[in-house]
């Protein structure tokens, strides 16, 4: 599927409400899936197939007919009960946006409501927790049936501001999930630090999984101003007057020393790890997402 056919993210800020735009990426997610050549069994999403000849009628997808014009056939697993704890930054950091792209809270919040949404397609349980320095909100996990409005209620609540307290979130998880559960982390990770690392490696060790969304905005890493410019800390980091084409090599170094640091970090600790550009289509990034879980939980069997 061409990604013309997703929610171009500039257009995010248009669609209103969390919910609102948080539905039409799950139908794009959705699509995507059922066009997907790669199947298997699946324990955490769930599987469609073409109908063919003898399946149950009573199984067909009728919304995915409407959209796509083909009939798929869902195929129902035992219920997972899976709790999913989905951990949302919203430091000052994360209201930074550069020309036509949204916000990063904006697009992160979207991407946070349509795993929300996807989950409890499946009956599993999920909750939020929304972190800066000086505050955080919990929204245990559910699977009942209002759960998406609650939670989509408190996204639309959220304003950036403050410091970044990821660690100290984690943390605080640490001592709560002492069961199965999917924790998904979806912050800029500015701070990376070290002890964030150890935390989410604490949590697979115990068996849960961990999963990282590195929301960026494209700007922040290609440093695109020209002319002297005025930095100015969204987390009372203070001003800095720069000349942009002085700094940028050195910068850009610093950067990918930086990332490539948590990425490998992930990867080693067998932590699911994918960074997102929020000028990029949230669609293709979770439908990633679903299927290398679908990949994962086949190695498991």
């Amino acid at each position: 599927m061409s990604t013309s056919t997703y929610i171009d993210p500039r257009v995010l800020r248009s669609l209103g409400s969390t919910q609102l735009r948080a539905r039409g990426v799950v139908e794009g997610v959705i699509a995507g899936i059922h066009r997907n050549p790669h199947r298997g069994s699946s324990v955490e999403f769930a599987e469609y197939k073409e109908y063919a000849p003898g399946d149950d009628v009573r199984h067909i997808d009728w919304r995915a007919f409407a959209r796509v014009d083909r009939y798929y056939v869902k195929q129902f697993e035992d219920e997972t009960n899976l709790r999913a704890w989905l951990l949302l930054d919203s430091s000052g950091s994360m209201g930074f946006s550069w020309e036509d792209a949204p916000t990063k809270l904006l697009y992160a919040s979207t991407l946070v409501a349509s795993l929300a949404w996807l989950l409890l397609r499946q009956g599993d349980a999920p909750g939020l927790v929304t972190f800066r320095e000086d505050a955080a909100r919990w929204l245990p996990p559910s699977s009942r049936r209002d759960q998406l409005e609650d939670l989509c209620r408190l996204l639309d609540e959220l304003q950036p501001e403050g410091g970044t307290a990821v660690e100290r979130a984690m943390a605080r998880l640490a001592e709560r999930v002492h069961q199965r559960s999917l924790i998904v982390l979806v912050s800029d990770l500015l701070d990376g630090s070290d002890e964030l690392l150890r935390t989410a490696r604490v949590l697979r060790r115990r068996g849960l999984e961990v999963a990282v969304f590195h929301i960026m905005d494209r700007a922040e890493w290609t440093l695109p101003w020209e002319d002297m410019t005025l930095f100015e800390g969204m987390e009372g980091d203070g001003e800095l007057l720069v000349e942009p084409d002085g700094i940028r090599a050195a910068y850009q170094r610093a950067l990918r020393e930086h990332l490539q640091r948590i990425e490998q970090t992930c990867r080693a600790s067998d932590i699911e790890y994918a960074r997102v550009l929020t000028d990029e289509p949230l669609e293709p990034v979770l439908i990633s997402f679903v299927d290398g879980r679908r990949r994962g939980a086949g190695r498991r069997r």
